[in-house]
């Protein structure tokens, strides 16, 4: 007989996350078991040499966005990829390797940049991290992460 997978981690339909390494926090994400890869806004995507190596440079959320400073970011390791959207179409999108924050736990995934400024929420966790991170969907929930990671922190306090 088989060990039964532990999930000991359960999601909403809309998380609160972090990307550590852009100094970003409290993010909102739309958790979508539909797609496989995740993804995250940003505007003025573009390739630079540099040296004699490409760049992938992009400007991550809307300058209004809390925490988002306009500075572009630059990549070195990316690829591109055909990604399917919603709708179904396929569009060609660069993909980079980003540390998304959970529970406050640190999960590296793949991320497709895209401009989603028409969508509600500028980030989308997918299948991908979902299942990199053992982690169960409840759809009428939201937050866990964040308010899990706020009762540890009051708790803490209280001493």
């Amino acid at each position: 007989m088989s060990p039964v997978r532990s999930y000991n981690r359960l999601l909403g339909r809309r998380e609160l996350v972090d990307f550590p390494e852009f100094d970003l926090h409290g993010i909102e994400a739309k958790v979508d078991t539909g797609a496989y890869t995740s993804a995250i806004h940003c505007t003025d995507i573009h390739i630079e040499t540099r040296q004699g190596r490409p760049r992938l440079l992009v400007r991550l959320l809307d300058p209004g966005h809390e925490g988002a400073d306009g500075k572009p970011l630059a990549f070195a390791e990316f690829n591109l990829r055909d990604i399917r959207s919603s709708n179904g179409e396929v569009q060609e999108r660069y993909v980079i390797r980003a540390r998304v924050r959970l529970y406050g736990e640190d999960f590296e995934a793949e991320f497709s940049l895209s401009d989603r400024s028409d969508m509600k929420y500028p980030v989308l966790l997918g299948r991908s991290l979902l299942r990199q991170g053992r982690f169960v969907v409840d759809v009428s929930r939201r937050n866990l992460s964040h308010k899990a990671l706020a009762r540890a922190a009051a708790r803490r306090s209280r001493g």
